[in-house]
This record gives C-alpha cells, sequence and structure tokens, in this order.
C-alpha cells in the first residue's frame, strides 16, 4: 500500500507563492550532496510509498526479450554511449537527467503544452509518454496518469532526505525523468510527475527520429539475452562481465530474497535473503552463454559456502539464477563437468541453480565501481586467463 499524499490543495497555496522565485532561481538552487545522488524532494511535491503500481512496473522478468510490448528496443545502452548523449546537453537538462535534479514549479516549457503528441527521452529518443494520458495536475510539473509503455520506465526506491518516494527513470538510458505519485486520476490513480527538461515533445505528424521509432521486426535484427550470476562482491563480477566481446551491459544488484526493493543495508544485514546478483545483456551472436557460464567459473570459486575471499554471508553465495529451460540445462551441464574435472580436487561445487526471481537493481554508487575508484578486486579476470585455470 502506498503512503498517503500531501493534499494537493495545501500544496497549490504554496506553489503559487512561490513560482515567481522560483523560476528566476533555477540555476542558484543549492547543490544536491553526493550521499545523496538521486532527485532531492522539493518541498511542493507530496511522498509516495516504496511500491510503484503494477501499471508502470519495469519488467526486469521478461528476459526472453529486449523489445517491449509496442515493438522498441530497451535494452540498456552502455554506459560509453549514455555519457556520448549526454555530453551536448544543455546545463539544465544535463542537471536533471544526470544528476536526478528538479526544475522549480510552473517554469518548465511543457508544463502547459496541450498539443497532441507524444514526449521521447530527451537522452535517448526513447517514447515515454503521450498526450492522450495527460491531464492538469496543478502541481506545477507536466503530469501524466500512465506511461506510453510501461516497459519504457523504470522505478527505484527514493529515500532522500528522510523520504519516502519512487523515481522514475528512462529504462534505456537511466535519464532521471521524476517520480510517480498516487493522487492521479482514473483509470490508474496514478501521477507521473515529470521535468519538462526530461522530455522532448514531438507532435503528431512529425517525422519520427530513428532513435524514436520501433524496432525493425526482421530476422537480421539483432537479438539480446539476459543472464543472472552471483559470486561473492559484484563490484568485480560487474566489472569482468563488462569486458567480455558481445556483453552489452553488466548491472549490480540483488535476488533470490523475499523483500521488494531491498536496500544494501537490508542485503548486508541478512533479513531478506538476497544474494548480490549482476543482471548480464548480451549478444548471443557475438558470445554464447555457455562461453559465460565458463568466464564466471573463472572469475570465483564455486568451492566458498555462502562465501567469496574476504566477504562472508549468505549474501555472497555462488549462484546462476536461469531465464530458460535452456540455460538452465547448461548450467547444470557445466557445473556436472566441472565436478568430474581435477580442477576442484576434492572440494564440492555448491553453486546454486535457480530460475530467476525479479532482479533489483543495486544502489548508484555500487554500480561501475571499480571504474569509479581504481579499487582492485579479488575477482580473477576471465577473459585473459585460460579456462582451467584457477
Amino acid at each position: 500500500m502506498r503512503a498517503s499524499t500531501f493534499p494537493l490543495a495545501s500544496a497549490l497555496t504554496l506553489f503559487l507563492l512561490l513560482a515567481l522565485w522560483a523560476c528566476s532561481g533555477a540555476s542558484e538552487r543549492e547543490p544536491e550532496p553526493a550521499s545523496a545522488p538521486r532527485a532531492a524532494p522539493s518541498a511542493q511535491q507530496p511522498a509516495p510509498s516504496a511500491a510503484a503500481g503494477a501499471a508502470a512496473k519495469t519488467q526486469d522478468t521478461s528476459m526472453a526479450s529486449q523489445r517491449s510490448k509496442s515493438g522498441y528496443d530497451i535494452a540498456p545502452l552502455p554506459r560509453a554511449k549514455v555519457t556520448e548523449l549526454a555530453k551536448n546537453l544543455p546545463p539544465e537538462v544535463y542537471r536533471v537527467t544526470q544528476k536526478a535534479g528538479t526544475e522549480p514549479a510552473f517554469c518548465g516549457d511543457l508544463v502547459d503544452n496541450h498539443k497532441q503528441g507524444t514526449y521521447l527521452c530527451v537522452v535517448c529518443g526513447l517514447p515515454l509518454f503521450s498526450s492522450e494520458a495527460k491531464f492538469d495536475s496543478g502541481t506545477g510539473w507536466p503530469s501524466f496518469f500512465q506511461p506510453f509503455d510501461p516497459a519504457h520506465i523504470e522505478e527505484r526506491s527514493d529515500v532522500a532526505y528522510g523520504m519516502k518516494r519512487t523515481e522514475i527513470l528512462c529504462v534505456r538510458c537511466t535519464a532521471h525523468l521524476g517520480h510517480v505519485f498516487e493522487d492521479g486520476p482514473r483509470p490508474t490513480g496514478l501521477r507521473y510527475c515529470l521535468n519538462s527538461a526530461s522530455l522532448r515533445f514531438l507532435e503528431n505528424g512529425a517525422a519520427l527520429p530513428a532513435e524514436s521509432r520501433p524496432a525493425a521486426a526482421s530476422a537480421s535484427a539483432p537479438q539480446t539475452e539476459v543472464a543472472y550470476f552471483a559470486g561473492g562482491c559484484f563490484w568485480g563480477i560487474e566489472h569482468y562481465f563488462q569486458l567480455g566481446q558481445g556483453v552489452i551491459s553488466a548491472e549490480s544488484g540483488y535476488m533470490q530474497g523475499r523483500v521488494e526493493k531491498p536496500s544494501y543495508k537490508q542485503v548486508c544485514d541478512g533479513s531478506t535473503g538476497h544474494a548480490e546478483a549482476v543482471k548480464v545483456v548480451f549478444d548471443p551472436s557475438q558470445i554464447s552463454y555457455q562461453r559465460l557460464l565458463e568466464a564466471f567459473f573463472v572469475m570465483h570459486d564455486p568451492t566458498q559456502l555462502n562465501r567469496q575471499g574476504p566477504d562472508h554471508g549468505d549474501q555472497y553465495r555462488s549462484g546462476i539464477y536461469t531465464t530458460s529451460a535452456e540455460q538452465e540445462r547448461a548450467a547444470r551441464a557445466a557445473i556436472e563437468q566441472l565436478a568430474k574435472s581435477a580442477r576442484y580436487g576434492s572440494r564440492k561445487i555448491v553453486t546454486e541453480v535457480e530460475p530467476a526471481k525479479t532482479f533489483w537493481p543495486a544502489e548508484d554508487y555500487h554500480q561501475d565501481y571499480i571504474e569509479k575508484t581504481g579499487r582492485a578486486c579479488h575477482v580473477s579476470n576471465p577473459w585473459t586467463e585460460q579456462v582451467e585455470a584457477k
């Protein structure tokens, strides 16, 4: 159940008083602290619960395809590609989309836009919302009661500044868009509160740019698959999977637990049952699932129970979480083959193989941690060592 929302009538009075100075002072707002990289709460916005609403739930468990039901390619863009797209953004757009900023109320150029068309991600061009779902919430930000396609939106828990809210991002490039609240109109009862700076409006009849068109439905179109692995601290596993030729992206997160949207602290406390895991999106025409399995068993020691190197606890267990019967067969066959080899001597392989449950992305500071900090990790590089070596 969502938390109760701040009454809109009370918020409107405050909005009108602050609107005049807010627009002129947008560039002089206090910078957000490094400890809270996601959006800082705005005094005008009510607090939602951590639950996101089924109507917009990110389809992390839809493993068979990286296309949305509406036919768009929603495979996560590589970090280098997002950086390239973002470097030419205007300063305010960059602040909002890349630093999770919030534009002042009533100052965005799309708040009072009543034209018919589609609202695209300003960074990667993915269609996010339609004018058919737009409504006047009176809050000072563009508001919609449902997304263009639920799979185009990613949701994350936002607890910055002691408030519990649900942040929304573009699923393809992770641009910050705004937040979703439970005080919207029928039929969803939701209000997707967006920053104008996060959106590009394309009026009906205008030509769609290539990045905003549905994916080509042809046999030659590149396909992607998803695989999940847990092998101790996810920093190293994520880092080295990213180096694989044919790996599109690797993301740190939590899997196989009992709690929705767990935090790192909860997982470390051992109260959720989650494992530190890595989501690997790959192109099977360039790298096979079998090769990923081989790399995984070079990266870590699968004979260590609920630990890996200096890290202890069941969150550091070894696991392969499969998305199909084919993956399960391949994983079990790989373990059986390793068990028969002399690689681990008399030590038993304790890697668990289970159908993948929901993948919950870890906090931002965990993503690309080794790249950001330059710290070393006990994980072995599987692309330079022989598969049999350990």
